[in-house]
């Protein structure tokens, strides 16, 4: 699951359409942008990443995009694994199937 998220992170990275350095930081941070960031650090382990991205938005905006990311991922594992995403959920968290 966590490559599928990493692999999302990394297409945001590169896209076309993403704006150069400079310019995110003169329009600052969407809480998605947040969110990915901190859930990737989180993965890795990066403390700095989580903090930083912790900083972007407010705790209240960062909370709604990781609930948001989580949903799409487990949605996007659902598909993959062609289960609901009830089941792949209590899965990742080692709850029993019902």
């Amino acid at each position: 699951m966590f490559d599928t998220i990493r692999a999302y992170a990394a297409r945001l990275r590169t896209s076309p359409q993403a704006q150069p350095a400079g310019a995110r930081e003169k329009r600052g941070h969407n809480l998605f942008e947040a969110a990915a960031v901190y859930v990737a650090a989180r993965v890795e382990d990066d403390q700095d990443g989580v903090d930083e991205a912790a900083t972007w938005v407010s705790p209240e905006a960062l909370s709604f995009g990781v609930s948001e990311l989580a949903c799409r991922a487990v949605v996007a594992l659902a598909r993959e694994r062609d289960e609901s995403p009830g089941a792949v959920a209590r899965d990742l968290l080692g709850l029993p199937a019902v």
